[in-house]
């Protein structure tokens, strides 16, 4: 497979860098912006990413005022903030209310204007900007993004629907409709930014990826999504890639990726493809930014002393008996490992003499191939797309009697939102919660707190879109208040030591805080710093993590567990858990 080499995107104005969080999306759009620039093009960069490591990436301060690099003159570079532009959007859509209406009502339409779906529009709202923007286009040769709308996004901006008096005036719901309430204005220069995203000779969707079954399939998903309306120029890059090996640890991590790219998406198989081999280093620094593209790999001095007195998961599972926690949730982003570390723990408390049910939403993580059931251990798995099904049925069945087709069509758009298959899921969860009232239930990934607290504005304000009216299981009145108790709840947030999966955790955290719900434990998955191995690239690649255990640790107040990478498919064995 060829090297990733960006004057291969030079026939492009617009280039776009999306995938999975911490594939290095980031660190490819750095790379490609300087090489451009090194090469004689004026370049803009622009990220929209609310957990944007830019500033970390270059070693300077970067607003949303542009910058031009002292090392770059070329590049100019910004963050663009889509959390405040996200603040922004959903006080012009309640403005007008305040005072109007109560203020229980105005709580109710500022949570449902609180969720991702929001953030996507209002980075959007930015892409949109820049994308029509002719100045721009006349200053810069090419203009580079880093993170992308969803294809369902882009989908539902597209709906005749959207523009109509129904949504403004159902803004209350748990669904993603009222997010499109504010948008009556933009629908010119939407119009013309979906053209410039589909038009060929003008944009390229860079998908990046890690040669690993999640980074892969979440990449098949996203270019799908895209294609679906109309954006098919695409390209993948395959990030992290080992060529060779010389120890057990370093031979089992390329089979790996052998085995993952053996089986990967049939859709991204006709991609033009290229790669990036794995680096050592955290791509800090131009000089780093430069060095991370070329062929030959260049030697940063790692950091050489220890983190003592580290934890592992026998202490947190210690603790989980000691407090008597009743519901265990493993949170964090795709990726990290949260079945495994569900497993352990749930395997954990079964030798301590419990009895525990173990469950999980991961589609790809099946329960079998990490732990079985036995005395004392019951496990079930909630297939998604089968909750998803029965909630988006029970909801268009009062649908189809009260509304016209046209907003039909815009209400099974909306179904397909993430805060609509969150909730679906949550019911799963809630029925499974509630039958297990004398027993430990671990659950395996969770909705975010966004969620929660549409479910309960939903249960306190009955005042959900026509959609879904009333119909709150009891299971999820019950949970709520447990979710919300400490003494019987405990969230473990589960992350790499990297800076994407420890921002984007802390974010997952906040979310969780707003809805009442406290974390304590953190889990460090996956870490080379703890294993064993005599391989260069990756014993110095471990050093590197060192910055991120002492940051998660002290974020967390110790309360940090680091799990050594390990390269066999977990099986229930104690021994394993450390």
């Amino acid at each position: 497979m060829k090297l990733f080499n960006p004057e291969s995107l030079t026939y492009s104005k617009y280039i776009f860098f999306t995938g999975k969080g911490g594939v290095g999306k980031t660190s490819t759009a750095c790379a490609t912006a300087v090489h451009l620039a090194d090469g004689g093009k004026k370049i803009l960069l622009v990220s929209t990413d609310p957990a944007s490591n830019l500033q970390d990436v270059f070693d300077i301060e970067i607003t949303n005022t542009w910058t031009t690099l002292e090392e770059v003159p070329n590049l100019v570079v910004a963050n663009l903030d889509p959390l405040q532009a996200a603040e922004d959007y959903k006080e012009r859509v309640i403005g007008p209310y305040r005072g109007k209406l109560p203020e229980a009502v105005i709580d109710s339409m500022a949570e449902q204007l609180s969720g991702s779906c929001t953030v996507e529009i209002a980075a959007f709202n930015e892409f949109s900007n820049l994308l029509t923007d002719t100045e721009i286009q006349d200053t810069y040769d090419h203009i580079l993004f880093d993170t992308a709308p969803t294809g369902h996004t882009l989908r539902m901006l597209q709906l005749p629907s959207a523009w109509s008096n129904f949504i403004s005036e159902n803004t209350h719901g748990a669904s993603c409709l009222g997010q499109l309430s504010g948008l009556e204005d933009k629908k010119e220069i939407y119009r013309s930014a979906m053209e410039t995203l589909s038009d060929q000779n003008k944009t390229t969707l860079v998908l990046v990826a890690r040669p690993e079954t999640a980074p892969l399939n979440e990449a098949e998903r996203a270019s799908r999504e895209l294609k679906e309306i109309g954006v098919e120029n695409q390209i993948l890059i395959l990030n992290g890639m080992l060529s060779e090996y010389d120890d057990a640890m370093s031979q089992k991590l390329f089979e790996l990726q052998r085995d993952a790219l053996g089986t990967m998406p049939e859709l991204l198989r006709s991609l033009d493809q290229s790669q990036i081999p794995l680096r050592a280093y955290n791509v800090t620094g131009v000089e780093k930014v430069r060095a991370f593209l070329r062929a030959e790999d260049s030697v940063f001095e790692a950091a050489t002393d220890r983190v003592e007195d580290l934890l592992n998961l026998e202490n947190v599972i210690q603790d989980l008996v000691t407090k008597n926690k009743k519901v265990i949730f493993t949170m964090g982003k795709g990726g990290v490992g949260k079945t495994s570390i569900a497993a352990k723990i749930a395997h954990g408390l079964l030798e301590q003499g419990k009895k525990v049910h173990l469950t999980t939403t991961d589609p790809a993580a099946h329960l079998k191939w990490v732990a079985q059931e036995r005395a004392g251990l019951t496990m079930s798995h909630i297939d998604e797309k089968i909750e998803l099904d029965k909630y988006r049925e029970e909801v268009l069945s009062k649908a189809r009697d009260e509304m016209s087709e046209e907003d039909l069509a815009y209400i099974e758009e909306d179904l397909r939102s993430p805060c609509t298959q969150e909730i679906a899921v949550f019911r799963a969860f809630a029925e499974i919660v509630d039958k297990a009232s004398h027993e430990i239930v671990v659950v395996d990934t969770a909705p975010t707190g966004h969620t929660l607290l549409l479910l309960d504005a939903t249960q306190s304000y009955h005042r959900e879109i026509q959609r879904s009216q009333g119909d709150i299981p009891e299971s999820v009145k019950r949970l709520l208040p447990r979710l919300r108790d400490p003494h019987e709840t405990e969230v473990v947030i589960v992350s790499l030591a990297e800076a994407t999966p420890f921002y984007e955790a802390k974010r997952l955290e906040e979310d969780l805080k707003r809805a009442g719900i406290y974390t304590n434990w953190w889990v460090i998955n996956a870490s080379l710093y703890a294993a064993e191995t005599s391989n260069t690239l990756l014993k110095a690649k471990g050093s590197h993590e060192l910055e991120w255990i002492r940051r998660i640790r002290d974020h967390a107040r110790g309360s940090a567990a680091v799990i050594k990478w390990t390269p066999q498919e977990w099986r229930m064995n104690a021994s394993d858990i450390s």
